[in-house]
């Protein structure tokens, strides 16, 4: 039987190519003739692949479900374990996919499939949830899109009932709920009397679905060219809006009830393991880990690139902008308890 090293080939030991891998070799020894190797392209610069990461990090999650959180979980309580899995779960993962993306430079599919075939299926199921979650999102883009057309009315749509048919009164419906809550079911949405009727499509709301996916294609049509000047306007879009409805918040009537009862720590909620749990989905929520886009913007990146620092930078700011869209949120919440508290002993 023949030894195995009887079939290992010597290479001759060229100057050029004294110590090099043979895996690493320059594309002019390794590329056949008439074959052109596929640059890929990168970001301007790593200031534009730092905004992609918190504009991709900071949105709903931060405005909606950490405030959400911590007025279940105790206010102010709720920041230890967010914290905790912030530095156990969160930063690691997060510089986990930048440098699978960084070092293998290509996409989530390319990338675990490089590591091991065996790992493909990853890439191909962030690939599934990147498109249902795309999907849903877009969907939420959409009413908002409804909002501001509407929002160029006085006085707005959504804060008076309308007229009912003989122009008498108030649509009833209206008066027994709110204003609010009947332009969103009757005029936005139009929801069906029961599950068995579609109602059929909504045409309004349909054009700005078409809208908001017009919008994605013209961001990323020109992939990293045209994405990396886009997030220089939606990396910094949220805090501007945040800024203003802090300072808006911060002058309301009984705003201060609402921060302290963020700030308040009940401590009991530390032994809630729901509280641990929810803190643990939130980090994976907020970061946007596990969807394959991650190690997608990292592809883009110089070799050289400290993805390191950047997965810390990212973790930081994603976790701030939570909390500082809790304070916007939580004073809007005081004032809102406090004007209904003192209507109910005006009654």
């Amino acid at each position: 039987m023949e030894s195995p090293s009887a079939h290992v080939v010597s290479l001759p030991e060229d100057e050029g190519l004294q110590g090099q891998h043979p895996g690493r070799l320059g594309s002019a020894e390794c590329a056949q003739p008439g074959v052109v190797e596929k640059v890929r392209p990168k970001w301007g610069n790593p200031l534009q692949f730092l905004l992609a990461c918190v504009s991709y990090a900071v949105g709903l999650g931060n405005v909606w479900r950490f405030p959400y959180l911590c007025q279940m979980y105790g206010g102010g309580s709720f920041l230890v374990p967010y914290v905790i899995m912030l530095v156990v779960e969160g930063m690691p993962l997060l510089y986990l996919e930048l440098a699978v993306g960084q070092r293998m430079r290509q996409g989530s599919i390319g990338a675990w499939r490089t590591i091991s075939p065996y790992l493909s299926g990853v890439g191909i199921a962030s690939l599934v949830v990147s498109f249902l979650v795309s999907v849903y999102y877009n969907v939420i883009n959409t009413w908002s899109l409804w909002y501001l057309f509407h929002s160029f009315q006085d006085p707005l749509p959504w804060s008076v009932c309308p007229l009912n048919g003989n122009h008498t009164g108030y649509d009833e419906e209206c008066e027994k709920a709110s204003s609010t809550q009947y332009f969103w079911y009757r005029k936005t949405l139009n929801i069906s009397p029961s599950i068995q009727e579609n109602g059929g499509v909504q045409w309004e709301p349909a054009l700005c679905l078409i809208l908001a996916w017009l919008i994605v294609y013209l961001c990323i049509l020109r992939g990293t060219e045209s994405t990396g000047k886009v997030v220089y306007f939606t990396a910094s879009m949220p805090y501007f809006v945040l800024i203003i409805y802090l300072i808006r918040g911060l002058t309301l009537h009984g705003a201060s009830n609402g921060l302290v009862y963020m700030f308040t720590p009940k401590v009991e909620q530390l032994a809630n393991p729901k509280a641990w749990i929810n803190a643990a989905t939130q980090i994976f929520f907020s970061l946007g880990l596990g969807f394959g886009s991650l190690i997608a913007f990292a592809s883009y990146n110089e070799p050289s690139n400290n993805c390191q620092k950047h997965a810390i930078i990212v973790s930081i700011i994603n976790s701030s902008t939570s909390i500082f869209a809790s304070i916007v949120t939580f004073s809007i919440y005081g004032f809102k308890a406090t004007f209904n508290y003192e209507n109910c002993l005006k009654k």
